[in-house]
């Protein structure tokens, strides 16, 4: 817990009953130890029918490009149905005769897992994802 200092010490509560002292403490949760929030300002103007100041912290929002590469599959195409129907064959084919182990049930599930990535790296494309990558401009809107 820290200590936030105001850009301006003023009071933030405003008794209206005489002798009350206009002083109360105030929490305000922010990031502790931030550089960036590490002060807040009182607004008694903006009290409204409260008897209390409004406490507000500037935040800044800096643009920030995040890019990541993943693979994909574009949904409903060529390469979805492959994917599934390829998928749906290895899960077909799969030796589940004799699961008395734990031995061959690893082995039945590392089939699967191995089988399946092949898939995947067979029929998904390596995308690189922005801030813009939704596609939202349709048809519609030409």
């Amino acid at each position: 817990m820290d200590l936030s200092a105001p850009t301006n010490p003023i009071p933030t509560r405003y008794s209206d009953t005489t002798g009350k002292l206009n002083l109360v403490i105030d929490l305000i949760f922010l990031q502790s130890s931030s550089t960036e929030l590490n002060n807040h300002s009182i607004y008694p103007d903006w009290c409204l029918t409260s008897d209390y100041a409004l406490l507000t912290v500037f935040i800044p929002i800096v643009e920030e490009n995040v890019n990541l590469s993943k693979f994909s599959i574009v949904k409903n195409s060529e390469e979805e149905a492959s994917f599934i129907k390829n998928v749906s064959s290895i899960i077909k084919n799969l030796d589940i005769s004799d699961l008395s182990n734990i031995n061959k049930l690893k082995d039945v599930v590392n089939t699967l897992t191995s089988n399946t990535k092949c898939t995947w790296g067979k029929n998904s494309k390596l995308v690189n994802v922005t801030r813009h990558s939704k596609r939202w401009w349709t048809k519609e809107y030409n």
